[in-house]
């Protein structure tokens, strides 16, 4: 499976289990990606994703969309597109 970087992670929010991530790429719901600081490393299904608390399906290079994720990444861990 090809991986590319898509972004970064720039704030996650403990309680509400949701990180902010600026995007250097596109990203779609639905869409699989990996998280990855570390020693820390998991993947994620892009459920649903919001910008200045507004769902939306798609993002572009330069947005800063919200993603709820179901474990801990801390801030500047690097966010993967996982594609195949």
């Amino acid at each position: 499976m090809a991986e590319k970087q898509i972004g970064k992670v720039t704030h996650f929010f403990d309680k509400a289990g949701v990180v902010v991530v600026r995007l250097s790429g596109p990203l779609s719901s639905g869409e699989e990606v990996k998280f990855k600081k570390g020693e820390i490393e998991f993947t994620e299904k892009i459920e649903s994703m919001q910008i200045d608390h507004k769902p939306v399906a798609k993002a572009s290079a330069g947005d800063e969309v919200a993603v709820k994720i179901s474990q801990k990444i801390k801030e500047g861990a690097e966010v993967l597109k996982v594609e195949g």
